[in-house]
Order: structure tokens, then sequence, then C-alpha cells
């Protein structure tokens, strides 16, 4: 889907979202969704804090974490409670990091595993890098090579900083809906893969990024390229 530029892009969004949390709640049970981070990824959050949404029966989860403590700046799960979070009625128990602290991160690691389990989630945002990264999944590495665990670390990120966190491409297909958010003229070449599929996730990361029942690119006229 296309849009003239990012405001707008983020209110059709927003109201999506809310769409489906209704949905969801609707058959009486709790949502499980895994927010990303980036510009676009913070500005919805921004957007969702007036939402008629029931965040008692939300579940949230994060595509990927940089090894630094949630107070830190580049912590993505820091930027979504300042953006979102902190100003909604979500319960403390319903937020899911993965405690990174800096340190070692292999024990952090295995345990949002155990958390994430293998019920696949109901959405996952995500953002995309201009060479088509998604969550800490970077071209030809080992983590956008994974195929079996959900969650691994990744100590070798051509983006600073180096030690990251990610759900990995078995984890995203596993949700029932992936939301891409894209904007700029930078990722417009990665957006055209967005829509070609698996067999391209190597070289773009991005193109693996499908849902079990849905996937939908929202890019900005300026991104959307050859699409």
């Amino acid at each position: 889907m296309s849009y003239k530029d990012l405001p707008s892009l983020l209110d059709d969004v927003a109201s999506r979202f809310t769409d489906v949390m209704a949905k969801i709640h609707a058959t009486g049970r709790s949502a499980r969704v895994v927010l990303t981070g980036g510009t676009a990824g913070t500005a919805l959050l921004a957007r969702l804090i007036n939402a008629p949404i029931d965040w008692t029966r939300v579940e949230v989860f994060f595509g990927d974490e940089r090894n630094v403590p949630v107070d830190h700046p580049d912590s993505n799960e820091g930027q979504a409670r300042s953006a979102l979070l902190s100003h909604v009625d979500i319960p403390e128990s319903n937020i899911h990091g993965y405690g990174l602290d800096g340190g070692p991160m292999n024990a952090a690691v295995e345990q949002y595993r155990e958390l994430v389990g293998d019920g696949g989630f109901d959405l996952h945002l995500l953002g995309m890098g201009g060479e088509g990264h998604i969550n800490s999944l970077f071209p030809h590495t080992d983590a956008v090579r994974e195929r079996d665990a959900l969650v691994v670390a990744v100590t070798d990120s051509p983006k600073p900083p180096a030690e990251r966190a990610t759900l990995t491409l078995p984890a995203v297909q596993s949700a029932d809906r992936v939301w891409l958010l894209v904007s700029g003229a930078e990722k417009a070449e990665a957006a055209s893969h967005a829509a070609d599929g698996a067999d391209a996730a190597e070289d773009w990361p991005v193109a693996g990024a499908i849902g079990r029942k849905e996937t939908v690119l929202f890019a900005t006229e300026d991104a959307t390229g050859p699409l």
C-alpha cells in the first residue's frame, strides 16, 4: 500500500492496528504483538497512546534489541516505553523485553526463546533498512540464515552496536500478520524485494518477512520504486 507521506501512512496503520486488536479481543483472548524500533515504528507507537485498545490484553514482544540496558538511548524497549508503553494501562508483566544489560547475552537469549515459545504472534511490525535488513537480520549473516531457533544472539552487526539479540526469520514467519513500515527513497530497491518471497532472503532479509495469513507493505510513495 502506498501513501503520499509518512504521517498519512502512520495514521492508517494506527487505525488498522486498533481494528486488529479489537477483533482479537472479541474472540476472548489476548493479542501477541511484536514491536519494532526505528523512525516509523516509534512514531506509530506514539499515535497509539489514545487509541481505544485494551492494553491489559496485549502481550508485547520486541523484534530485536541492542545489548544495552533499557534506560540506554539505543534500547528499543526503552524507546517503546517512552513513546507508548509508559502512557497506557499495560501491566508490566505484559511487556516482554530481552533483559540485556551490556554483558554476556547467551542466558538472556535462551530465556527469550522460552518466553516466545512456539505459539507464534498475531502481528509482527517491522521496519527496514536500505540494504533490506529487518530486526537485526542483515544480509549474508549467520542470523539471517538461521532456520531453527526463534531467537539468536548477534555479535557482528554491521550497524553499530555490534552486539544484539534478534527474532529470526522463522519467528517472523510464525506471525499471522507481518506489516512492514517503509519510508524514504533510499529504501526503494529493498522495498521492491519485499514482495519477491523468501528465496532472496539471504541477499534481502526483508524478502523473508512473510506472515502466515497476511503480509502487507505499507510504503510512502518515495519508497515504492518499481513496485
